[in-house]
């Protein structure tokens, strides 16, 4: 066990219930809950305007199958077997590669990720072909160019030649999805996974030399308690993942069909989950993991948690990156992307993308043009989120204008929070405090123009 460091977040029980709201997760800003129906016209000549940018891009590739539907899982997915629907899929994914291509190729990727679903649906074959398609259409050198080249994985469908296959083609980050390794947990949710299953493709992608070995669990899950899940970190540590996201599970069985399978009475109640999550975040601390924010943990040593200590954080999508001052173009069925002052999403049913794929269309069904007001808030609460300080001086020279003035309703809020010991605030500059620091998305609502009691039933519990 390690001694507190100044990264170090405490836990207050009556100030996290207090602040234990329904609130934005800000992977964006505006939020998708703003998106709406654009002009293809504007869309495209927005992404016209890209022809003469060079700086680099960040691109995310999202796969939707699935061989096994997990009934905790939210995500845009599709229940197969059939491997052939992949190839059938990889046809249409190349033609929007073609059609991005002319106004993107030239930007060199330091940032790919592939998500789902389950990447690793696709087989050894399908996987360099993809591969060999994003090198064809855009500029991605993984020699060349250094960057984050990451995957999701399911440990249960990711075979050693797989892994061989990614690292061979430059992917240098892999990210497990354990969830629990509690068998009656596993059981619930349709995810049974051996300890020792995960341990081996952990020591695989290892010995293969992937710099970094990331998991993700989640807290809230059916049968879980302080018990179980204590045993479940006790494992997870032995196998000492460089990273670690920890998220909290919704339980929406209304919203979300798959988790109707799950018997309601067996997941924890709001106070036991509050203790489960607890006892973790005081666990992994102790062990030597810093916590960067927003269900993020890394070591000291891996390249998320120094971009924590340089200022260098960036916020996107995925979570937490270190990819700073890239766009991030997203390919496939749901997938966003993040273009210069505007956020588009493709449709989320594979039919009408496809149908308008093949039209030589792009598959945007809606998004939002980022306006003046939305880009000096979304910077703010970028610099909140990421680098835990916003000086208003900086943000006023930076947008051109008064911004004491432009903020001084959002200042009193933070004041007001500053009485809680979230936040320190001075006339000219907000510093996150500790307690801050898990507690960030109600102290970046005040920034929020958008967030009402309306739309707030839209998002998850803090904590």
């Amino acid at each position: 066990m390690t001694q507190p460091n100044k990264w170090y977040v405490p836990w207050d029980d009556a100030l996290i219930r207090k602040y234990d709201i329904n609130a934005p997760r800000y992977t964006s800003y505006p939020t998708a809950v703003q998106f709406h129906a654009l002009q293809p016209i504007e869309v495209q000549q927005h992404l016209d305007a890209q022809r003469s940018v060079t700086k680099p891009l960040s691109l995310y590739i999202h796969i939707p199958f699935c061989q096994h539907i997990c009934f905790y899982c939210a995500c845009n997915k599709i229940a197969t077997k059939d491997k052939a629907r992949a190839d059938q899929y990889l046809d249409i994914l190349e033609r929007e590669m073609v059609l991005h291509a002319r106004n993107f190729g030239h930007r060199p990727i330091t940032q790919l990720h592939l998500g789902g679903g389950t990447p690793t649906f696709l087989t050894l074959s399908q996987m360099s072909r993809m591969l060999d398609l994003v090198g064809i259409y855009y500029d991605w050198d993984p020699v060349a160019h250094s960057g984050e080249f990451s995957i999701e994985l399911d440990p249960r469908e990711t075979t050693d030649d797989m892994l061989q296959l990614l690292r061979s083609r430059g992917f240098n980050r892999v990210s497990f999805g354990v969830q629990d390794f509690d068998e009656q947990t596993q059981i619930a949710i349709n995810r049974v996974q051996s300890f020792d299953l995960v341990r081996s493709k952990v020591e695989r992608a290892r010995e293969l030399g992937y710099q970094s070995v990331n998991f993700d669990l989640i807290c809230g899950l059916p049968h879980q308690s302080s018990e179980s899940f204590a045993r479940t970190w006790e494992k997870t540590l032995t196998l000492s993942p460089d990273r670690i996201s920890l998220y909290n599970y919704a339980h929406l069985p209304e919203r979300f069909k798959p988790q109707r399978r799950i018997d309601s009475a067996t997941v924890p109640a709001a106070d036991a989950k509050l203790t489960i999550l607890r006892d973790s975040i005081e666990l992994l601390q102790q062990s030597g993991y810093l916590y960067i924010g927003m269900d993020h943990f890394a070591k000291p040593t891996d390249e998320l948690a120094l971009a924590l200590e340089q200022g260098t954080l960036q916020r996107n999508f995925q979570g937490y990156s270190t990819m700073s001052e890239t766009d991030m173009l997203a390919l496939g069925v749901s997938a966003i992307s993040q273009i210069d002052g505007l956020y588009m999403q493709n449709h989320h049913e594979i039919e009408p993308y496809e149908n308008l794929i093949n039209e030589s269309q792009l598959a945007v069904k809606r998004g939002i043009f980022l306006n003046e007001d939305d880009k000096i808030r979304q910077w703010a609460i970028g610099q909140l989120a990421c680098q835990g300080r916003l000086n208003l001086r900086e943000l006023g020279q930076k947008f051109s204008i008064n911004a004491h003035e432009y903020f001084g309703n959002e200042w009193q809020r933070l004041a007001e929070l500053a009485t809680d010991d979230l936040i320190d605030v001075t006339p000219d500059i907000a510093t996150v405090k500790p307690l801050g620091r898990l507690l960030l998305r109600p102290i970046l609502l005040a920034f929020d123009a958008y967030f009402n009691a309306e739309v707030a039933t839209r998002f998850s519990k803090v904590l």
